[in-house]
């Protein structure tokens, strides 16, 4: 019997929760649907009704020829494709091994560099654009892919952070084990400790993958030349301009651009789910 009345009690927060569920899933979902609807609607289509209006036909994939040629996306995907290679890469590897330096190391400074870190990551990175400018331009690093590589694998304090928190989670017996075994510290790290990393590499990378691929602000400042060294976020804003926006074009390459990482995703949706997880929960 109380067991009952406290179900009854607790049914309006049940409901009220599932309730404010639905209403923040609608919200989150809504640009969506709202993108790909647009997308397949024609000009006229999209001046003389609202984005929830359903196109008239839906196999009209024109919108989607038309956002992929003249945005050269295919440039643009190979350019973002380069880079985010080389970034996650470079990242993992100099990540890994000063995180690894950082905890396994009691050296002078060791507080320090870590404060200037944590210091680092509480700065807004457009306070520090003139600086990175002016260095960006005096390195010859304006319009260069390598330059912009460089320039992406020094913001990655989190991932930073990241590696040192899991170490911190792995046993120091390992080191002193294979320290008697006559292993170096590049063989411990290597063989040993790296490979235990898979699950923080795979929640830094799902990080720092995302933030580089959906990068607007340092690619449209760095990579100038938009024709040739354009990338995926760019090249969507080729069809805005002063004399009007074509959002039909803008949300078919919205979809476009979406379409490789929501292949990634269902493609690697375990490895992702389980890295995250595990790179919470380790312990």
């Amino acid at each position: 019997m109380n067991g009952r009345i406290s179900d009854i009690r607790k049914l309006p927060l049940t409901i009220l929760k599932y309730l404010s569920l639905c209403f923040f899933s609608f919200v989150a979902v809504l640009p969506v649907v709202s993108c790909f609807i647009t997308a397949f609607k024609t000009d006229e289509e999209y001046q003389s009704t609202n984005v929830m209006t359903l196109p008239k036909n839906w196999f009209n994939f024109g919108n989607f020829v038309q956002a992929f040629q003249k945005a050269n996306m295919g440039r643009a995907f190979l350019n973002s494709a380069i880079i985010l290679v080389f970034v996650l890469v470079f990242s993992v590897f100099i990540g890994t091994q000063l995180a690894y330096v950082l905890n396994r190391f009691a050296f002078p400074g060791n507080g320090l560099i870590r404060s200037l870190f944590l210091f680092a990551s509480l700065l807004p990175g457009v306070a520090m654009q003139v600086a990175v400018y002016e260095i960006m331009v005096k390195l010859h690093f304006i319009n260069s892919i390598p330059g912009y590589i460089v320039m992406m694998c020094g913001t990655d304090v989190i991932s930073i952070y990241i590696y040192i928190q899991f170490f911190e989670n792995i046993s120091n017996s390992l080191d002193e084990s294979a320290i008697v075994d006559g292993a170096s510290y590049f063989t411990i790290f290597y063989r040993i400790l790296f490979p235990l990393l898979k699950p923080a590499i795979v929640t830094s990378c799902i990080l720092k993958g995302v933030g580089t691929f959906n990068e607007y602000y340092a690619a449209n400042l760095y990579l100038q030349n938009k024709q040739k060294y354009g990338t995926v976020a760019t090249s969507l804003y080729t069809f805005v301009g002063p004399l009007g926006s074509k959002y039909n074009l803008i949300c078919a390459g919205v979809i476009i651009a979406l379409l490789p990482a929501l292949i990634v995703f269902i493609t690697c949706q375990k490895q992702i789910y389980s890295g995250l997880v595990a790179g919470a929960v380790k312990g």
